[in-house]
């Protein structure tokens, strides 16, 4: 064997360790990129729990530091009241097959979590009466915060205690969170969209308040 041979043959083996290497190398910057996506995908979560956690302790914040007077609390906690009766019979009439399985609005509100049909129902009537997640999770906060406190007005009293509540809210609610899902709470009610609260109507919303808190 020639030395042009020898040298030949110590190339073609260099470059397979050079190409090893190159392989080794790749094989770890890919492992780097799904290092580098799974923390990325790690920290946009966590940022988005945290946003929705600030989120949810100024609403409580707004929901609590706003002073009503007992009159002005009843209307808005009447208001509230009657939209929350109001999508739980919307998606008792569009599951008739589960009226039994979903005797209150925290039952649906628990269960279109894990259950795809509810939650599509849930969401269809959401849509119907104009609100979203979010309006439900301000009103249901301030059912939550005063319910236990305040008495149902029907319609007739309500008007005749406040002729503009829309006018009310936007005085008194700064947050705009809270603001904007009270006007829609009434907005739905103005619309005809809602139905009367009858006493055993109210009594059973009260189950909702330890429902929610889990």
């Amino acid at each position: 064997m020639n030395n042009e041979t020898t040298a030949l043959i110590s190339l073609k083996e260099a470059m397979k360790r050079v190409d090893h290497k190159l392989q080794a190398l790749e094989a770890q910057f890919k492992e780097l990129d799904c290092t580098k996506d799974s923390l990325t995908q790690r920290f946009e979560e966590h940022s988005k729990a945290l946003a929705s956690q600030a989120a949810q302790d100024e609403l409580w914040r707004a929901v609590l530091a706003t002073k009503f007077t007992s009159m002005e609390l009843n209307i808005l906690y009447s208001y509230i009241i009657e939209v929350l009766i109001c999508l739980h019979t919307c998606v008792l009439e569009k599951l008739p097959d589960l009226v039994q399985g979903l005797p209150t609005l925290a039952s649906v509100l628990r269960r279109k979590v894990k259950n795809q049909r509810i939650r599509v129902v849930w969401e269809s009537v959401l849509a119907e009466c104009g609100l979203q997640e979010g309006d439900i999770t301000a009103l249901c906060t301030f059912f939550i915060a005063h319910g236990n406190k305040a008495e149902y007005y029907g319609t007739k009293v309500r008007q005749m205690y406040i002729r503009d509540v829309a006018c009310l809210i936007t005085n008194m609610v700064k947050n705009q969170a809270l603001q904007d899902s009270l006007l829609r709470a009434v907005q739905v009610i103005e619309k005809g969209k809602a139905v009367k609260a009858p006493e055993e109507q109210k009594s059973s919303l009260k189950e909702l308040i330890p429902s929610v808190r889990n």
